[in-house]
């Protein structure tokens, strides 16, 4: 386990920032890349002195981005007609579209911020914004903000942890499981604030 840490902090350093957008670009996309692998390295090498960790926090927001707007606009030209026509398939029906693109109409941005926080649908959650072409403004905004949460976290735990794998294993399911209870705050704040208003 020590040398596989090793290998990952030793490539990430060699990459460097442009490294660090490509990864997280592909982490963002459809392209299963846990962004753990190379954010917490990053935190790390800043603390060595190895990195800039703005710089780092800067390039993985941008990739994160930039990966996020590739899902959007590859939902937006391709995902209609591709649901529309092999839906059926995949037991998706259109009319479940159109509920989807109804509720990202009208709740788009909190799910949008929601989704950039949860392990597995963080990099999925760009497809149903674009299904329902969300205003691009918004869509980056959001998913920025949600971005950067998750990026702070994994520098944090790279530079205050370092390379101690096991303590940031059990850090970060904490995290998460904090992440996930305050989503559900959130979530439960903004359902009532609607129904309210």
């Amino acid at each position: 386990m020590h040398e596989i840490a090793n290998f990952i902090l030793q490539s990430i350093g060699e990459l460097g920032y442009g490294g660090i957008f490509f990864l997280m670009f592909l982490e963002s996309s459809f392209f299963p890349f846990p962004s753990e692998i190379v954010m917490i390295p990053a935190g790390y090498l800043a603390f060595t002195g190895d990195m800039n960790i703005y710089l780092a926090f800067a390039f993985g927001l941008l990739g994160s981005l930039a990966g996020a707007l590739f899902n959007y606009f590859l939902a937006i030209k391709y995902g209609r007609a591709f649901l529309v026509k092999y839906g059926d398939k995949i037991y998706f029906k259109e009319a479940t579209l159109n509920k989807l693109e109804n509720f990202f109409t009208s709740h788009g941005e909190i799910s949008t911020f929601n989704g950039r926080l949860i392990p597995g649908i963080r990099q999925y959650i760009s497809f149903p914004a674009g299904l329902a072409k969300m205003n691009i403004w918004k869509f980056s905004i959001y998913t920025s903000l949600g971005a950067s949460i998750w990026l702070i976290v994994l520098l944090s735990l790279g530079y205050i942890i370092g390379d101690n794998q096991a303590l940031i294993n059990n850090n970060l399911k904490l995290i998460t499981i904090i992440t996930l209870i305050s989503i559900t705050f959130i979530s439960l704040i903004y359902y009532f604030w609607q129904k309210r208003n």
